[in-house]
């Protein structure tokens, strides 16, 4: 299982710079949990305790804004959500949810805290990906406003 979890994380972009004991560190940090099709991962407004990997299965995010909900994306095997909540405690910024049979590698912050420590080019990964939401969510907000 862990040598399995140690290649997956290889895979993953955020990751695939990292030597074998940081991926190592990561992949016993991480806990594997399943959901069905149309299961709740995580709720817009919870307080976030780390961030989520898929490994298999298909997630969508959808964010309530005024009392309409919107789709803002697909994610797949390899593709992770939740990664605000490495960094701050404030609640969710979005739902996620299970499309099909999906199962998802978490690592909590405290966890993450350690490894970033030790390796702080896993930061310098995760800051463009974080910047590109951020821009996605602000030229949103730019939208909303102009239509109203």
């Amino acid at each position: 299982m862990a040598t399995q979890t140690i290649e997956f994380l290889r895979r993953v972009p955020l990751f695939e710079d990292l030597d074998d004991h940081t991926l190592t560190e990561i992949a016993n940090a991480a806990v594997e949990q399943s959901w069905a099709p149309g299961q709740e991962i995580l709720r817009q407004g919870d307080t976030g305790v780390g961030m989520f990997i898929v490994r298999s299965g298909k997630v969508e995010i959808v964010q309530e804004r005024g009392g309409q909900t919107e789709k803002l994306r697909d994610l797949g095997p390899g593709d992770f959500f939740g990664e605000m909540a490495l960094l701050d405690e404030f609640p969710r910024s979005a739902t996620v949810r299970a499309v099909e049979p999906t199962t998802c590698l978490a690592i909590t912050r405290w966890h993450f805290r350690g490894i970033l420590e030790s390796h702080p080019q896993i930061a310098l990964a995760l800051l463009p990906v974080l910047t590109k939401r951020l821009r996605a969510a602000e030229a949103h907000a730019h939208e909303d406003t102009a239509t109203h």
